[in-house]
């Protein structure tokens, strides 16, 4: 065997390498002084940059996870390859000739490190697959590249090769260049029969798929003829050299460019990445038949150097169903980046490959300039499965948006987007959202720690946590009893009958907290959290409990509809005003009105009726007390018009004039109205 590589020529290799330019293959560096680089460190995750490099001095040292060394044992860490392996991957890359202590001029082939002869391999095999492209038996090959607008110049660019039709092509080149039969097992290159190893790859366009570095550590295929029974898409199987969740195509082309532009875009396949750089995205870079994961964000956030002061992640997806389902899987990752990540989604359902080929470069650009955030896009794809203009459809909506803004990490986004959130649904009050944003997030938190699982719960619980309805504690041994934002549906009477779906959706067992789960058929009567005698919108509510129940007169036949459509957030207070309604105006003057107000309320709601009807107003004279009722009536009223101008507005918003012109105009109109009765009020007062 030869011997060890000498100390003067691991000594000279460490010395006519440069550090930065190695490191630059995997991080980002900023200048940070003087002959000082810094950036995100590769060795532990990490949201500011504490990574250093001092190229004169030949050294990194991070002083977060305090890894530090020489160019040799950087290269050593990032491939995970001895020193030996280290010393001859730089040693080849600045062609510097190693020499050995037992005499010899250079390493052995059988001396060579596993790792390069792989790499070695799929670099020869790289080379042999493009020559194969220009061969008569490739025309399939450079038609189905003609036909998505490649011409010969990008396939030398990315690399595109053609694996012949045949059992053995690949494997006699490679055994001529003087590979084992057991190296070339470990490449991923070849499947083995009873009768050995033969081509994986078989007529087939191939690309090679490249790590940070440049080097070739695996190829992805692409099915040609019919007759041909694997799938469309064929990749290297997990080896040594290639690991899916971790390499991106493209990144070898991309990564200076995603480093100075702060900015990545992640496409789905080998032809949109080319078709974006060809465009002038050069920031593009696709995953290897696998999710955008956690080790690809790492690599990302190496080159984007992202550390909070800019950069963004742009993932595009096909706009069907299947294409809107990966973008939101993304969303659960997101927040793996401080960089500002969006979404492209092109409509039609055209990936950038085919909008290069249809509309040419700038459909491409413009797929790109159209990016949204991505916590909007998931916000919003879960609202589009609800009809926004009726009541019920609102309600499901922010059940269901609720979570996804409560997944949110980040306090001050999560709140922008819940005020965001209530001006799509409609709310006039961002506070009805956050409300239920919070108790989405409490439920989550709960869930969490207690290990809980959808599959442990009952029917109710599981929906509640998947519907994000906000969550009221009854106190010691009690259960929770679950409602809904201010657009809350009418019952039709003051008590479901037990078993009906709001009762099931709503209502939790009261008991007393055995472990036992409540029988949806039988559920308890449904209990109700003291109001919070803080909360602005609980004191307009029960200001206005107090006027109507204590003098119900002041309400005409019209005002009168106005209460009983007016929508009361605070959950107790609404059960009041549907017994109010139930009890109805014919007994406003008969000295039944109370009681039937108190049968019209579950029995829990009993004693705050009388509370609310004894309670005295801020009023000593009968003018002044009248100015008073009205005045809380009129703002009552008021406050109900802005909330149907903010639903409206909120329609207005998502509708297209020029898809439906009539309607938009209705809105309008509507607008108008409201904005005409909003100052009828004030004037009356």
């Amino acid at each position: 065997m030869a011997g060890l590589i000498k100390r003067e020529d691991i000594d000279e290799v460490r010395t006519r390498t440069d550090l930065k330019e190695v490191v630059d293959a995997y991080v980002t560096l900023k200048s940070a002084g003087i002959g000082s680089f810094k950036g995100l460190c590769p060795f532990h995750d990490e949201r500011s940059p504490s990574f250093h490099v001092r190229p004169q001095m030949g050294y990194f040292h991070c002083f977060g996870c305090q890894e530090s060394g020489d160019v040799i044992s950087f290269v050593q860490k990032m491939d995970h390859i001895p020193f030996s392996e280290a010393v001859e991957k730089l040693a080849g890359r600045i062609g510097f000739e190693l020499h050995y202590e037992d005499g010899g001029s250079g390493p052995r082939r059988e001396d060579v490190g596993r790792r390069q002869r792989l790499l070695d391999a799929h670099k020869i095999a790289g080379e042999f697959f493009q020559a194969q492209l220009l061969t008569p038996g490739a025309a399939t090959g450079r038609a189905f590249l003609q036909e998505r607008g490649f011409e010969r110049s990008a396939a030398e660019h990315f690399g595109v090769g053609y694996s012949p039709q045949g059992w053995d092509a690949l494997l006699k080149y490679l055994s001529g260049k003087g590979f084992t039969q057991e190296e070339l097992k470990l490449t991923g290159m070849f499947s083995e029969g009873q009768r050995g190893i033969y081509d994986r790859f078989r007529g087939r366009l191939m690309w090679p798929i490249r790590d940070i570095a440049g080097d070739t550590v695996g190829f992805g295929a692409r099915k040609l003829f019919d007759d041909d029974q694997g799938p469309k898409y064929l990749n290297t199987p997990e080896t040594v050299l290639y690991k899916k969740s971790s390499v991106l195509y493209g990144i070898d082309l991309a990564k200076r460019n995603i480093a100075s532009k702060r900015q990545l875009v992640v496409v789905e396949g080998y032809t949109d990445v080319m078709a974006c750089h060809l465009a002038g995205v050069d920031t593009a870079v696709a995953t290897c038949g696998t999710a955008f994961g956690a080790d690809h964000i790492k690599v990302a956030r190496r080159l984007l150097s992202d550390d909070g002061t800019g950069g963004e992640i742009v993932f595009t997806f096909d706009g069907d169903a299947a294409g809107q389902k990966a973008a939101l899987k993304a969303f659960d990752e997101d927040q793996r980046f401080v960089a500002q990540t969006f979404v492209a989604v092109e409509p039609s359902g055209a990936d950038p490959c085919e909008l290069r080929q249809r509309r040419g470069d700038e459909a491409v650009h413009s797929l790109i300039r159209s990016r949204r955030p991505l916590f909007e896009f998931a916000i919003r794809s879960t609202l589009a499965k609800f009809d926004l203009s009726t009541v019920e459809g609102r309600v499901s909506g922010l059940r269901a948006s609720a979570p996804v803004v409560a997944a949110i990490r980040d306090a001050s986004t999560r709140m922008g987007y819940s005020q965001e959130l209530a001006g799509w649904l409609g709310i006039a009050d961002p506070n009805e959202v956050m409300r239920a944003v919070k108790g989405a997030e409490k439920r989550a938190q709960t869930a969490a720690v207690s290990g809980t699982t959808a599959s442990r719960q009952s029917p109710t619980s599981a929906g509640q946590l998947k519907t994000g309805q906000d969550t009221y504690d009854v106190g010691s041994g009690g259960r929770a009893n679950t409602t809904t934002f201010g657009h809350q549906e009418h019952f039709g009477a003051a008590n479901p009958e037990p078993g009906t779906p709001h009762q099931r959706q709503r209502w939790q067992d009261a008991g007393a907290g055995d472990g036992v789960e409540p029988s949806i058929q039988e559920p308890a009567a449904p209990v109700y959290e003291r109001p919070d005698p803080r909360d602005p919108q609980g004191r307009m509510e029960r200001e206005a409990l107090e006027v109507v129940l204590q003098h119900p007169g002041l309400l005409t036949s019209g005002n009168w509809q106005h209460f009983a459509a007016t929508d009361f957030v605070i959950p107790a207070y609404k059960a009041v005003q549907t017994g109010i309604a139930a009890a109805g105006e014919s007994l406003v003057a008969s000295s039944q009105w109370l009681e039937a107000v108190r049968e019209n309320v579950p029995a829990t709601l009993v004693s705050l009726v009388a509370e609310l009807a004894l309670s005295p107003l801020p009023a000593t004279k009968e003018e002044t007390l009248n100015r008073y009722c009205r005045d809380i009536l009129r703002r009552l009223f008021e406050m109900q018009i802005t909330r149907l101008k903010q639903e409206r507005l909120g329609a207005l918003q998502r509708m297209d004039p020029s898809v439906d012109p009539e309607g938009y105009t209705m809105l309008q109109r509507e607008l108008m109205e409201l904005e005409s009765a909003r100052r009828a009020l004030r004037g009356d007062s």
